[in-house]
């Protein structure tokens, strides 16, 4: 065989931004040579696999709420045991058929420990083939910070014990996985760094790389998977007549996953300004950004990384719900280098915003490797010839 197949493990939740990394690095796997099994457990999201991945569809969960209370099944209830088992032995099997050269898992042990009930078993199963295959982590350069040092003791003992390499995607000169992971010295024996993922936007003719000249752009408002973006939408929209900007044009991004009821408020508060477009979900958002005045988000990794590749003008207001931290601190980080500015949360209303809107300058050179998909690639390869 000259080239291997990959067991791809993907689990999001609430918004797709795990879903598009890993879709990301999917996507390089592809197009360097190897076959992959793209195994998701969230809700389906059209078009969102690689051409050329073969998926599996587990049976789907997603999160009750931002504070993942609950599991919940593709019907809304709360899954129980009987929808383990039964889980649990589709992606077991899924495994068995696929009989992989590479597992890669999406974030465990690092997250999503509700899944243990079949990342562990599947973690067993993985131990007992000959010739044993190559099980990675694929995980972001900024986690959650909870404070349990329990968590963490048990999320490095399973990669001591159960896994080969830990892909962070990121990079040291920004961060390290040990300014979030307490035990990252435990485990720093298996972690390498790819550079970021980045969804690079495609050049457009007649314009720089960078797409530098944003005079004639509008203003770009998105918010993720949109689940939990309604507040930030909600402000945008309000912060318009105050803002310098307010006779642009301003696109509204409001995200596939925005409720309806949510997406009809969006409506009721823009109507009567003809140059407020509100759409639900563009595929090419990169090629927005990279043409846009200035871009009004929230900070979730794939986001930000755009941005930062884009060169593009930028407001951020991070998710912070339930305890969640990682959106805060790198947004912070890239204020400090000048590469964004940011509303915290907290504060956030129409006149915080425009403040922040007006205030918005072109972002400071930053040299970061965002190369991390190929990358991930090539060290997943080079990793499974090496065991050969």
């Amino acid at each position: 065989m000259t080239s291997p197949r990959v067991f791809f493990y993907v689990q999001h939740l609430l918004g797709i931004g795990h879903l598009k990394r890993a879709a990301a690095i999917a996507r390089a796997l592809v197009e360097a040579g190897a076959e992959v099994d793209f195994v998701l457990g969230g809700a389906p999201v059209a078009g969102i696999a690689p051409p050329g991945a073969r998926v599996v569809q587990l049976p789907p969960a997603i999160a009750s709420d931002a504070q993942f209370t609950n599991l919940l099944d593709e019907h809304g209830d709360k899954v129980d045991e009987r929808w383990k088992v039964k889980r649990k032995q589709a992606l077991l099997d899924a495994f068995e058929a696929a009989k992989p050269d590479i597992v890669l898992l999406e974030m465990y042990p690092f997250g999503r420990r509700q899944f243990r009930f079949e990342l562990l078993p599947l973690l067993d199963l993985a131990a007992a083939p000959f010739p044993k295959p190559v099980v990675a982590v694929s995980v972001r350069d900024i986690l959650v910070d909870k404070g349990r040092m329990d968590r963490a003791r048990e999320a490095a003992d399973i990669i001591n014990q159960h896994v080969d390499h830990v892909l962070v995607h990121g990079d040291p000169n920004l961060t390290r996985l040990d300014l979030t992971f307490p035990l990252a010295a435990d485990i720093a024996h298996k972690l390498s760094y790819t550079g970021f993922v980045v969804e690079r936007p495609p050049v457009v003719p007649g314009t720089a790389d960078a797409l530098d000249d944003r005079d004639d752009g509008e203003i770009l408002v998105s918010a993720g998977g949109g689940a939990v973006g309604f507040p930030l939408l909600a402000a945008a929209i309000r912060a318009k007549k105050l803002t310098r900007h307010r006779h642009r044009r301003w696109r509204i991004v409001t995200g596939a996953n925005l409720p309806a009821a949510e997406r009809a408020q969006l409506d009721k508060l823009a109507a009567g300004d003809p140059d407020i477009a509100i759409e639900g979900f563009r595929n090419d958002f990169a090629r927005l950004l990279a043409a846009c005045h200035l871009s009004i988000s929230q900070g979730g990794y794939n986001t930000v990384m755009e941005l930062i590749a884009t060169r593009c003008p930028s407001v951020v207001v991070p998710f912070a719900e339930g305890g969640e931290s990682e959106q805060t601190l790198r947004a912070r980080m890239l204020v400090e280098r000048q590469v964004l500015s940011m509303v915290d949360p907290e504060f956030l209303t129409a006149g915080t915003l425009a403040a922040a809107i007006d205030g918005a300058r072109p972002p400071a050179e930053l040299a970061l490797n965002l190369d991390g998909a190929r990358q991930s690639a090539a060290q997943l390869i080079g990793a499974w010839k090496q065991r050969r």
